[in-house]
């Protein structure tokens, strides 16, 4: 089914529920955005987490694991208990919709792509993922947005912030082993356990922002209070992964399928923008220049909040080997979002 098939009707499931179509469309734009987090989580899990009765499916992949506890030898944990969190809000999410008259959020038609095929995975979902962790290209610009005192993306947009690890933001880079193949390089496989723990707090900064800049645009007090709930724990994934990234092990290693090279520098440094210890959001300017700095989640900025968080999805290279009929439902989700307002 169609991008378009899966949107016919939302008007009328909505006009006899109990909410306004703006917050509607708030909710099922991030209940379609848990649903994509939690597939690729699931994908982690399988591979570096635990797998039990709360994240099912999966075996692990010794090698992987082991780098990745390298970083952080609570990684397995982490890893789970992140994965669990995200799907308990997309069920959360569509439930809450569903009860109220309203439709779901729903990418089971868009389960296509390939995924690893490395020792560890469920067999069951190979060929059946949302979402490709193989070809990456990830944003650590967030690491000197939140050190620097002096720029804030919403009263700055123009201004750059230096990138954390500056070649995983050009060219296509594997979070996850694509075949067994790519755990037989000790260094290699480092590269990629390194470039996992720098996507989760990619991903989760993105959440961190979105929640408090859609709630924003909700009308119902019930509706304010989800989006109000839930941003926090993406807050609390943000936080924690931030401080884990920093420990990823100094190295530089090239994908020897694609040829392309990564660097992680040592970023137990002096340089304030960049010191791994300085984790807590430094105050900055926020709202006007003429008020004192403060310590806040940036940006909050509402307008285009959710087709700009898809786009940083899409540019994430997260969606490569999507169909069209998914770019198009998605952005139906994120325009009928964007389109909320508070009191309609």
């Amino acid at each position: 089914m169609g991008g378009t098939g899966l949107l016919t009707g939302l008007r009328a499931a909505e006009a006899s529920g109990g909410l306004k179509p703006g917050d509607a469309a708030l909710l099922r734009f991030v209940a379609a955005l848990e649903l994509l987090e939690a597939d690729f989580w699931i994908q982690y899990n399988e591979l570096g987490g635990i797998q039990d009765d709360e994240v099912p499916g999966g075996s692990g992949n010794e090698a992987y694991t082991d780098a990745l506890e390298l970083i952080e030898d609570e990684m397995q944990d982490y890893i789970h208990d992140n994965t669990d969190d995200e799907i308990t809000h997309h069920q959360f999410l569509n439930a809450y919709l569903v009860s109220k008259g309203a439709a779901p959020a729903n990418l089971d038609p868009f389960r296509t792509l390939m995924g690893s095929t490395a020792t560890g995975v469920n067999p069951d979902l190979i060929g059946h993922r949302l979402t490709n962790l193989t070809q990456l290209t990830i944003d650590t610009s967030w690491w000197t947005r939140y050190r620097d005192d002096s720029h804030n993306p919403d009263l700055d947009p123009n201004h750059v912030f230096p990138q954390a690890v500056p070649t995983l933001g050009v060219n296509q880079h594997t979070a996850i082993p694509r075949t067994d193949a790519d755990t037989s390089d000790p260094n290699f496989l480092q590269a990629i356990a390194n470039t996992a723990a720098f996507h989760f707090p990619t991903i989760e900064q993105g959440g961190n922002s979105l929640y408090p800049s859609l709630a924003q645009r909700a009308t119902n007090v019930e509706v304010l209070r989800i989006l109000m709930s839930i941003g926090p724990t993406e807050t609390m994934h943000f936080q924690t992964w931030s401080d884990v990234a920093g420990n990823a092990p100094p190295l530089t290693a090239v994908d020897p399928v694609t040829g392309v090279s990564v660097t992680f520098p040592d970023l137990e440094v002096e340089n304030e923008l960049f010191d791994k210890a300085l984790i807590m959001p430094e105050p900055c300017p926020f709202l006007s220049r003429s008020l004192p700095i403060v310590s806040i989640i940036r940006p909050t900025n509402t307008l285009g909040a959710a087709r700009g968080a898809l786009r940083f999805l899409k540019d994430m290279g997260l969606f490569i080997g999507q169909s069209q009929a998914f770019s198009a439902y998605m952005t139906r989700l994120a325009q009928e979002a964007d389109a909320a307002r508070r009191g309609d």
